[in-house]
């Protein structure tokens, strides 16, 4: 089966114009099944702090699949793209991690604390397939291993288109596999300069903002004038290479600032309330007073 445009929603947001709407969750049935018909663009099945389990995952991708949507928009893609942070940080160079969840059909892999080229690089080379040195767009050099039959069948397509979809976005302009980036500490902001320059198929860099803080000794102090500085300098960097940058911790109270400074990737987490309960209480409260 072929098909024109791409599967990924971020990318789809991107190329549109539009900046990505994505929000963290745990690998489990319930959850996928409250994200499956939106609003977001993007879910990223957490597991760095949550426990790595390839099974959950697999159960959760199955549980996101919105079949009514697929239907209506003619293409079998979720209607919210899946991701995952996997737990390894950059610094452990880890490939496996990345090789299982896209196998299992994730459209996009989050690697927490990069902040070296070569970080970068290994992120990126984990999400490619091997390509002979004379094709194009042969670096990053590619090593994901050959397991492709699970993705294939998750994305709705055969494993020829899998192959040809099977690559990091921008390097690839029809690829379908987003590589973000975390910035996490000062040494990754001092070093992105030269990894935005030197590695290709880098889709967006994330600001981790609890870390971030944490590095220059204001713990989840989001809105201290120094993590703020720090935060617009990755955003200043990441406009001048023309990566997206990304920040977690969007609420209503400053969704309106970080897209008005510019942020392409927006993680505003979703709030469960108890409005109908409280509603409840104060009636019953106000009854029982109201009762001679």
């Amino acid at each position: 089966m072929m098909m024109d445009g791409h599967l990924n929603g971020a990318i789809r947001a991107l190329e549109e114009g539009r900046p990505v709407l994505a929000s963290f969750s745990p690998a489990d049935p319930g959850n996928a099944q409250a994200f499956a018909n939106g609003p977001y663009d993007v879910v990223v099945f957490e597991m760095e702090h949550n426990p790595y389990s390839t099974a959950a995952l697999r159960d959760s991708l199955q549980y996101l699949l919105d079949r009514k949507g697929i239907l209506d928009r003619g293409d079998p893609s979720p209607t919210v793209t899946p991701f995952v942070r996997v737990p390894a940080n950059g610094s452990e160079m880890n490939q496996f991690l990345a090789k299982q969840a896209l196998d299992a059909g994730v459209y996009g892999i989050i690697f927490p604390h990069v902040s070296t080229v070569e970080e970068a690089r290994n992120a990126v080379s984990a999400c490619r397939y091997p390509r002979p040195p004379s094709a194009p767009r042969y670096e990053p050099a590619g090593v994901r291993g050959d397991g492709p039959f699970g993705a294939a069948r998750y994305w709705g397509i055969d494993v020829m288109d899998y192959y040809r979809r099977a690559d990091t976005w921008p390097l690839a302009p029809d690829g379908d596999i987003f590589v973000v980036i975390m910035c996490e500490e000062v040494k990754a902001i001092r070093n992105l300069p030269a990894i935005l320059a030197e590695v290709q198929g880098i889709g967006a860099v994330l600001i981790g903002e609890g870390d971030l803080s944490q590095d220059l000794g204001y713990p989840r102090a989001y809105q201290h004038p120094e993590v703020e500085s720090a935060i617009a300098e990755v955003l200043a960097i990441c406009t001048d290479a023309g990566v997206p940058a990304g920040i977690p911790h969007v609420t209503p109270a400053n969704v309106e600032k970080r897209l008005e400074q510019g942020f392409r990737w927006l993680m505003p987490n979703p709030v469960r309330t108890n409005q109908a309960v409280d509603i409840a209480k104060a009636w019953l409260a106000k009854r029982k007073e109201d009762t001679p």
